[in-house]
């Protein structure tokens, strides 16, 4: 599907999703597509590839898994059929600790952990749209990663099911991550040029 094709009245599924095979990337948000193309920068994807590398180190023995950006994630309500979701999300990095939501074609549901490194493209969205999206379906750690500011918030879901306030991190913190009991995430490194 070409950006000129969308149509802004009506609503897609998963199953229009997979037949877009335009080269392009393609998210779903609540049955709207968003196009993603072109990819990211420079210093998005080093941001991005020490994230990663930091927290596959530290993933190495253990059950839970660490994804980058192309992977799909779909959301979806109880019992919809995986063809009529009408959510399906590429964050930047995911972490996922139950390997039943894992299938060939990414996860089908919420990841445990979310990492979205937002650019001016994208910030609308990553700061509301997907802010709600995840504490709706349930993520329970949500990371904004500012390139700019050098400066990253983290979103922890509470008992209640909603995030609170988040807490604020700079280049030179560590951030405490908050699904493990030993991982710190040097942002001092994350952000080093």
């Amino acid at each position: 599907m070409t950006e000129a094709a969308i149509k802004m009245d009506k609503k897609y599924t998963y199953k229009d999703y997979l037949s877009w095979n335009d080269g392009e990337r393609w998210e779903l948000i609540e049955g709207v597509p968003y196009n993603m193309t072109p990819g990211p920068g420079r210093v998005h994807q080093e941001i991005s590839g020490e994230l990663f590398r930091q927290f596959a180190n530290y993933l190495n023995d253990k059950t839970c898994k660490v994804y980058s950006a192309p992977f799909d994630v779909r959301l979806s309500v109880q019992n919809q059929k995986d063809e009529e979701t009408d959510t399906v999300v590429q964050p930047d990095i995911l972490i996922v600790c139950d390997k039943s939501k894992l299938d060939d074609k990414g996860s089908k549901g919420a990841p445990d952990l979310i990492v979205e490194i937002i650019s001016p493209s994208s910030s609308q969205r990553d700061l509301k749209d997907k802010f709600y999206l995840y504490e709706k379906f349930g993520v329970k750690e949500y990371w904004i990663v500012d390139p700019i500011g050098k400066t990253a918030m983290v979103f922890k879901l509470g008992e209640k099911g909603e995030y609170g306030k988040p807490d604020m991190y700079a280049a030179a913190d560590k951030i405490k991550v908050g699904i493990f009991e030993d991982l710190e995430i040097d942002l001092n490194t994350v952000f080093a040029e």
